[in-house]
Parts: C-alpha cells; sequence; structure tokens
C-alpha cells in the first residue's frame, strides 16, 4: 500500500510539473507572437563627383618597328591633344602595349585551307580619372577631334562616381530607422498597444541607380556607373516588442 501511495504522489508531481512546462511554453510563444516586425526605406539623390574615362588606339604594319614606332607618335599627339584641352600630364595613364600577330586565311584550290602573314596589330589604351566631371564629359563627346588628326581612336562611355557615398549611406540608415520606427508606431497605436524594446535590426544592402529608371536591384547590391545623376537605396528592418 505504500508502494502503491508513493507511485501515486510521483505521478501527481510529475503531472504538476508537466503543467508547469506546458504554461511557460503557452507563455513564452505567446511572447514571442507579441512581436510585430517593419521595413523602412531611405532614398538619397546625388550627382556624380568623379569620372573616369578610357579609349584606345591602334596601329598596323608588317614591320614591327614601323608600328611601334607609328603608336608612339599617336601617344604623343593624343597627350598633346588632352594637355592642351586642360587635361593634366599626371592624369594621363597609357597602359602596355598589346602586340598581335595578324593572320589572313584563304583555301586552295583542293580546299584546303592556310593562313599567310597579315602583319602586327598594336594597340594601346589611355585613361584617366578627374573630378572636374564637366570637361571630361565634354571631352568624351568630342572625340572626333582625335580621329581627324589621323588617328585610329576608340572611346569608352564615361563612367560616374560619388567620392562622399558613405556619408550618404550613414544619412539614408537614419531616415531608414526613423521610417521604419514610425510605421511600427502608427501599427501598435492602431492595434490599441504600445512600442516595447527593439529585438531585432537588419540592414538590407545599399542599391544604386539612375533616377526613375526600372533597373533591377540586386542580392548583392546594384552600383550603376553610366548615370551621372543617381539614387541609392536601402532598407532597413526592425521587430519590436509590442506591450
Amino acid at each position: 500500500m505504500n508502494k502503491n501511495i508513493i507511485a501515486i504522489a510521483i505521478a501527481s508531481l510529475g503531472f504538476v510539473i508537466g503543467l508547469g512546462i506546458l504554461g511557460n511554453a503557452i507563455k513564452n510563444r505567446n511572447k514571442s507572437e507579441n512581436t510585430i516586425s517593419v521595413t523602412g526605406l531611405g532614398t538619397k539623390k546625388f550627382t556624380s563627383d568623379l569620372i573616369t574615362w578610357n579609349g584606345s588606339f591602334s596601329r598596323n604594319d608588317f614591320e614591327l618597328k614601323t608600328a611601334y614606332d607609328e603608336l608612339l607618335n599617336d601617344r604623343k599627339v593624343i597627350e598633346n591633344y588632352l594637355i592642351s584641352k586642360g587635361i593634366p600630364k599626371n592624369e594621363l595613364v597609357f597602359s602596355a602595349v598589346d602586340i598581335q600577330k595578324q593572320f589572313n586565311y584563304v583555301s586552295d584550290s583542293n580546299g584546303s585551307s592556310h593562313q599567310t602573314f597579315a602583319g602586327y596589330q598594336l594597340t594601346q589604351s589611355i585613361s584617366l580619372e578627374s573630378k572636374d566631371v564637366a570637361k571630361i564629359e565634354n571631352l568624351s563627346r568630342n572625340i572626333t577631334e582625335i580621329i581627324n588628326l589621323g588617328i585610329v581612336f576608340t572611346s569608352s562611355k564615361p563612367n560616374y562616381f560619388y567620392t562622399k557615398l558613405a556619408e550618404v549611406k550613414q544619412e539614408m540608415i537614419a531616415n531608414a530607422t526613423k521610417d521604419a520606427k514610425e510605421r511600427a508606431e502608427k501599427i501598435a497605436e492602431n492595434a490599441g498597444s504600445s512600442l516595447g524594446n527593439l529585438k531585432k535590426a537588419t540592414m538590407g544592402v545599399i542599391q544604386i541607380t539612375a533616377p526613375n529608371s526600372n533597373e533591377d536591384f540586386s542580392y548583392g547590391g546594384t552600383y550603376n556607373t553610366e548615370s551621372k545623376e543617381k539614387e541609392a537605396s536601402i532598407t532597413i528592418k526592425l521587430e519590436y516588442e509590442v506591450d
């Protein structure tokens, strides 16, 4: 009989403990559900303050030295032209000369293909980086002036950057956080509750696109370098307790 009493007592104790554990689980579950998550957006429009531009020129000849001498002369002409347009010499960066053998491919009467040497092609590129955005823009648009000097020159589109991006990012983060908090407060107010402690904050990646464009955002972040005018955006996700 004593054994039965002990068994009943142990079973009762286990039942009570089980109820306590279940109650705590329900309480914690309700507490975890008593939160709200909101996402805020911060944006900023700005104008690029740094521009990069590059182009390339080439010469062809059966004699390597002749091609090189012609290319060297072209380099001097291009350098003098750019300096005359107000570009400091120390901003001009010329690459190493790329040398390629050229071949023509012909088929004989038997259908066999043969290659014949067509000379050397020497190519060199020039690049520059400047904070005088307007000057380099104008230069890139009037590059036909170099071609008119008898030089085979190919120009690339300029790329635009912003040197104070860190400041823009801080401002956007502040605005996105403020936007998210205001949204959370409004949701809590409409639900008849008040906002509690911040539990978690998650920041998205910065996206930089051309203003009013339909560019797709990238998971790792987008950085448009083709547009001088830019618009940056970032999201902040906040999770609050609700009292």
